[in-house]
């Protein structure tokens, strides 16, 4: 088991987070995402790594920004 962080920026509502969960849901090999809206971090467990890629590319498809924790967005 995986499990990676992320920081998301520009979310204001758990409709937003939602559609964070429904686009990061699709990468292969995701088993469960957590998003906290007020400090914007991302939390994916997955079976196997996940490329941070796809899960920036993922989040910007729902319509934010995301970039690996610690890092800047």
């Amino acid at each position: 088991m995986e499990i990676a962080n992320y920081t998301v920026t520009g979310m204001t509502c758990g409709h937003c987070a939602s559609s964070v969960r429904e686009e990061v849901g699709k990468i292969a090999g995701v088993t469960a995402i957590d998003v906290d809206v007020p400090t914007g971090r991302l939390t994916i467990t997955s079976s196997s790594p996940v490329a941070d890629a796809a899960v920036v590319d993922a989040v910007d498809e729902a319509g934010y920004t995301a970039a690996p924790a610690g890092a800047q967005p």
